[in-house]
């Protein structure tokens, strides 16, 4: 009887000691590590990789087009900024995505909760989208779409007002940069002006002194 005890207390200590070797191991394994949207990081990239402006030698390399800037961090690093748009769309976007598309990066940027904070900068922002601060990345998600409560035929026509407010959106995108193209041209209009009248100045002073040194000369003879 002893025997039977003793065997009895030896196996409830084999088993409390592989129950906690279990518990142990179970214990150790590290917790899965979440990781940012691609998008997210590629944007993120993007930035840090081209958002210097002209600190590099190299136009394309830097951001920037022979010194001009296409894309850089705002000043506090809290958003970002496209300075060009067209140079972004043809330059910057192919060698991060798989698309020259300009209007399509901003809708990616709007299913993920940025914000546009300028009516005259393409400047965008995210609270947890911030310079130097890569690890808050992760805790941007994208926005969820609530279930639909209507019928099918309804559904249809949601998407269609869908798909119209998408295209109202890119038009709206492009008479805005239609806007400033010709605010710009304008500029350069009166930047011509301006140049044709000083090189008229220049004419008349160089036609005078030719004038008066001319003079000068028959009274020498």
């Amino acid at each position: 009887m002893a025997k039977n005890d003793l065997s009895e207390h030896n196996r409830s200590i084999i088993i409390s000691r592989r129950s906690s070797a279990s518990s142990s191991s179970s214990s150790q394994q590290s917790p899965r590590i979440k990781i940012p949207a691609p998008f997210l990081s590629k944007t993120y990239d993007l930035l840090e990789e081209n958002g210097e402006g002209s600190s590099s030698s190299s136009g394309e390399d830097s951001g920037g087009v022979n010194g001009k800037k296409i894309v850089s961090w705002n000043d506090d690093g809290t958003g970002f900024i496209v300075w060009s748009p067209a140079e972004f769309s043809e330059l910057t976007l192919p060698r991060y995505f798989k698309h020259n598309n300009f209007s399509s990066f901003i809708r990616q940027l709007n299913t993920y909760g940025f914000k546009k904070t300028s009516s005259k900068l393409w400047e965008f922002k995210h609270e947890k989208f911030q310079k130097g601060n890569r690890q808050m990345l992760v805790e941007i998600t994208r926005k969820k779409c609530e279930p639909s409560i209507f019928p099918a035929y309804l559904k249809a026509s949601n998407e269609e007002n869908a798909s119209a407010a998408v295209e109202d959106n890119d038009r709206l995108l492009l008479l805005e940069e239609n806007n400033n193209l010709k605010r710009e041209n304008l500029e350069l209009q009166m930047q011509l002006t301006q140049f044709k009248s000083l090189e008229i100045k220049l004419l008349d002073f160089l036609s005078h002194y030719m004038g008066s040194h001319h003079n000068k000369i028959r009274r020498l003879f």
